[in-house]
C-alpha cells in the first residue's frame, strides 16, 4: 500500500475507532437514561418525589458525561437515539414541575439543548391527562379544571412555534398529538361536569 494511503488508512480508522467509541457509550447510557426517566414519572405518580428526584438526577448525571464524548461527534449528538433519551428526561422533570406546582426549569437549568426540551414539554401533556383523569375518577372537578388549563397552555406554547420541521425534529407531531390529547380531556372534562350537575339537580342539592 503506497504511504500515502497508509496514512489515510490510519487517519480514518482513528476518527471511526473514536466516533464507534463515542456511538457505543451513548447507546449504553441512552438506555439507562430512558429507563431512568420513564422510572421517575411512575414514581412522581405514586406520590414519591424523593425517589423521582433521584431517579432524575442520575439520568442527568448520564447525559453529562455522554455529552462531552459527543461534542466531537455531532453526527451522533443529534442522532434520533440520543435527543430522544434528552426528550425522556425533559418529560420526567417538566412533568415534576407540572404535578408539583413550581416554575417550568428552562432548558438550560437541567442542561438540555431547546428541541429535547419542547417535545419533552409536549409529552409531558400525556401525564397531565392521566392526573387529569385521576382527578375527574375522584370528584375533583376544580383541581381537573386547572390541570386542564396546564395543558392548554403548553399548547399555546408548542403551537406558536412555528418553524421548519426538519429544524425541530419533529416537534410539529408532537404538537398534534398533544392537540388530540387536549381535546379527548375537554370531552372528558365536559362530559363529567355535565353529569354532576345532573346528579346534584336530581338530588336537590
Amino acid at each position: 500500500m503506497p504511504g500515502d494511503l497508509e496514512d489515510l488508512d490510519e487517519a480514518v480508522r482513528g476518527d471511526l475507532d473514536s466516533k464507534f467509541a463515542a456511538r457505543e457509550l451513548a447507546v449504553t447510557s441512552c438506555r439507562k437514561i430512558i429507563r431512568s426517566s420513564a422510572n421517575a414519572i411512575r414514581a412522581l405518580h405514586r406520590n414519591e418525589p424523593e425517589r423521582a428526584g433521584s431517579l432524575m438526577d442520575d439520568a442527568q448525571r448520564l447525559i453529562a458525561e455522554v455529552r462531552g464524548p459527543l461534542e466531537e461527534h455531532l453526527d451522533i449528538y443529534y442522532a434520533g437515539f440520543f435527543y430522544d433519551a434528552v426528550k425522556e428526561y425533559a418529560e420526567a422533570r417538566l412533568t415534576a414541575a407540572l404535578l408539583g406546582g413550581a416554575r417550568l426549569p428552562l432548558p438550560a437549568e437541567i442542561g438540555i439543548d431547546t428541541v429535547p426540551y419542547l417535545k419533552g414539554l409536549g409529552e409531558a401533556v400525556g401525564e397531565l391527562r392521566r392526573r387529569l383523569l385521576d382527578q375527574l375518577r375522584i370528584g375533583l372537578l376544580d383541581e381537573a379544571g386547572a390541570t386542564f388549563e396546564q395543558m392548554e397552555s403548553i399548547l399555546a406554547v408548542l403551537g406558536g412555534l412555528d418553524y421548519p420541521d426538519g429544524m425541530t425534529s419533529g416537534l410539529r407531531r408532537t404538537t398534534d398529538i398533544a392537540r388530540s390529547l387536549i381535546e379527548r380531556s375537554r370531552a372528558d372534562l365536559t362530559t363529567t361536569i355535565v353529569q354532576e350537575r345532573l346528579r346534584r339537580e336530581l338530588s336537590g342539592e
